[in-house]
């Protein structure tokens, strides 16, 4: 696999910024790798970070450049501050960057699949909160979406509090309720047969837990089905995202049904 560290022009942030792209590399004598290579352009999996991180993350905290090799899947991975993945109400345009601009770049940059069978999301923390948003909002580019101990309710009370303390940046003195920007509001108005496949993952021991739960039980009342994980232990930290992001992988790559235990 090859990693590369891009630095580019964003039109939407009005500056430069970057982001990491794992690729499928053709090798031969690589100790312990045997990579996939795809023989037609390859497809993408945008893995999205959390809020006290960046772009590189998932390269150091886990295995992914090895996770993805067996299934010649390319990764991109945006930088995107604290802004939750949204357009911030005193700052940068965060969300046109991965919802528009990232997507339409890339595909220019490398050879990537555009193709929806080919497309999907995934991220921890804040970034399940972006990957679940962005499936929600354009649910016409990506055959799955996975959330790992996703901040997936940030209009509930308690959230939202703490949340206008750890950004106030992001939504001002407005609040997401019944905004685009919220996800409860937005699974109970979406059409379950146009949305992707979805994953949810949440360890008991997360103090997301209870938003996980809060989000599954709107999800039920709205019919929508997903595979889920909340029942097993595991906390907000590094090793549990390691495990996890491996299932992801598998039941994103071998169509979208209940990873093997």
């Amino acid at each position: 696999m090859a990693v590369a560290q891009v630095r580019f022009f964003s039109e939407a942030l009005r500056e430069s910024t970057v982001m990491t792209v794992i690729l499928p590399e053709s090798t031969h004598g690589q100790i312990g790798m045997d990579t996939v290579v795809p023989t037609g352009k390859t497809p993408v999996l945008y893995l999205l970070h959390g809020l006290s991180d960046d772009d590189s993350i998932w390269t150091r905290r886990t295995s992914i450049e090895r996770y993805v090799a067996e299934y010649g899947i390319a990764v991109v991975m945006p930088r995107v501050g604290r802004s939750f993945y949204c357009d911030e109400r005193w700052g940068g345009k965060y969300w046109t960057l991965v919802s528009e601009e990232i997507p339409r770049i890339i595909p220019q940059m490398f050879q990537v699949s555009t193709r929806r069978e080919d497309t999907f999301v995934a991220g921890l923390s804040m970034g399940g909160y972006g990957a679940f948003k962005l499936a929600f909002h354009h649910p016409e580019r990506f055959a799955a979406a996975a959330s790992l101990s996703g901040a997936l309710d940030v209009a509930e009370s308690a959230s939202f509090e703490m949340l206008r303390g750890e950004i106030p940046q992001v939504w001002g003195d407005a609040h997401p309720a019944g905004t685009d920007d919220d996800l409860v509001h937005l699974l109970r108005k979406a059409d379950p047969h146009r949305l992707p496949s979805l994953y949810q993952l949440c360890g008991t021991e997360d103090f997301l837990y209870q938003d996980n739960l809060r989000f599954a039980e709107a999800a039920r009342h709205a019919g929508l089905v997903m595979t889920q994980d909340l029942e097993g232990p595991g906390d907000h930290e590094w090793g549990y995202w390691d495990q996890q992001i491996q299932r992801v992988l598998h039941w994103m790559m071998n169509g979208h049904s209940h990873p093997t235990e």
